[in-house]
């Protein structure tokens, strides 16, 4: 609970003119924002853009922020929104590129199994619905709750595990199918 205590204090600090005090809010989510916006969007420099884009408006927004819900679902909320008008602005649907970076241990054929299956994966989540793929990356890649997946999107909590449990059995499908089409 100190980190949400800590968050309050933060944003009342810069309230009250303190500019400083959004420096901790920034390093304490800029890695997972980012980690979020790169699953979604999938573009390493979109990603950092929205990033960016997400602690601007925040910052422009702190005074509508209500202290007793989670700063952290607050600005999860801005980010997804941040995230989705990009893809909107895009208007095509791109595959998410593959993560480059082979297991830490073993040998090429292991590095190059894990790059193809993380690139299949990525291409089985840009074939995702948004509302699909959202629920998928909050859970596996960001590592939230259901309560703060149904808090960051405002959906109840039953919709984010219906969601997650439909993206899930797609994704299952997709991924299925795709050794065939080689």
């Amino acid at each position: 609970m100190a980190e949400a205590d800590d968050d309050v204090v933060c944003v009342a600090r810069c309230l009250q003119g303190d500019s400083s005090a959004f420096e901790l809010i920034v390093r304490r989510y800029q890695r997972v924002l980012f980690s979020v916006a790169h699953r979604m969007l999938g573009n390493y420099e979109d990603a950092l853009d929205a990033t960016q884009n997400v602690f601007v408006r925040a910052y422009e927004g702190l005074d509508t922020y209500d202290p007793e819900r989670r700063f952290f679902s607050w600005i999860y909320r801005i980010a997804v929104n941040e995230c989705l008008n990009v893809r909107r602005a895009r208007r095509l649907v791109e595959p998410l590129p593959a993560d480059l970076q082979g297991p830490k241990s073993g040998g090429p054929q292991e590095a190059v199994e894990a790059v193809e299956r993380s690139a299949s994966i990525d291409t089985a989540l840009g074939k995702l619905s948004e509302e699909h793929r959202l629920v998928v990356v909050l859970r596996h890649f960001a590592e939230l709750s259901y309560g703060e997946i149904s808090d960051a999107i405002g959906v109840p909590e039953k919709t984010v595990k219906s969601r997650l449990f439909e993206a899930r059995q797609r994704l299952g499908d997709l991924l299925r199918l795709e050794p065939e089409r080689r």
